[in-house]
């Protein structure tokens, strides 16, 4: 795939994926509540989704989709439900320093499906890359090597991204480290990850 392509993309996509959504706001929230690392796998069930996304409009899959649009609802529903649970538990979470946040069992793969389901929630996703591949590439004439450079630029450039929120809204969070003020961030943050929720569920 000619570079001159594949840095469009990573343009284009950049912006996309930068520009404030129910993703970077669900990020930001998880990232206040309970630090960078613990965010990760929610950042990596986001990417999932992206590539799903992709792979349904590079393999000619879209108009199925459409056609099974219960599928991705029921989805779309769960993913909202996912991030309620996460809020409530970080509106009812107790008031601890930072570095006494328990870890829950089996939270990383939670969070995976978590952020799975947020993204296969929003079919923007697919409208997103039905209006862009075309442009950088025509669907028919996609090799096995650009799907493989064009996958790779999005974990890099969309796991990038929203590590580096998380990282930042982790940075802000160890500046109220103390019990009181975590109370009030984990409020605020479990707030605002409700407010994500319902985003999700009214698309």
């Amino acid at each position: 795939m000619e570079l001159t392509a594949l840095m469009i993309f990573v343009g284009i996509y950049a912006v996309a994926v930068a520009s404030p959504g129910p993703g970077v706001a669900a990020v930001v929230a998880r990232a206040m509540g309970s630090g960078t690392r613990r965010t990760l796998p929610f950042i990596a069930g986001i990417v999932i989704g992206d590539l799903v996304w992709f792979a349904l409009v590079v393999g000619g899959l879209a108009v199925l989709a459409q056609s099974f649009q219960i599928v991705f609802t029921i989805i779309k529903y769960a993913g909202a439900a996912y991030l309620l649970y996460l809020a409530w538990k970080l509106w009812r979470a107790p008031a601890k320093g930072i570095d006494e946040q328990p870890q829950i069992k089996g939270e990383g793969f939670k969070l995976v499906l978590g952020g799975l389901g947020l993204t296969l929630g929003n079919p923007k996703t697919m409208v997103f890359f039905l209006a862009i591949l075309p442009q950088v590439i025509p669907l028919q004439a996609v090799t096995p090597l650009a799907i493989v450079e064009l996958c790779a630029i999005m974990v890099v450039v969309l796991g990038g991204i929203m590590t580096g929120y998380a990282m930042l809204a982790d940075s802000a969070r160890r500046f109220i480290a103390t019990p009181e003020r975590m109370r009030t961030v984990n409020r605020a943050t479990g707030g605002l990850m409700a407010g994500v929720a319902v985003a999700v569920a009214a698309r």
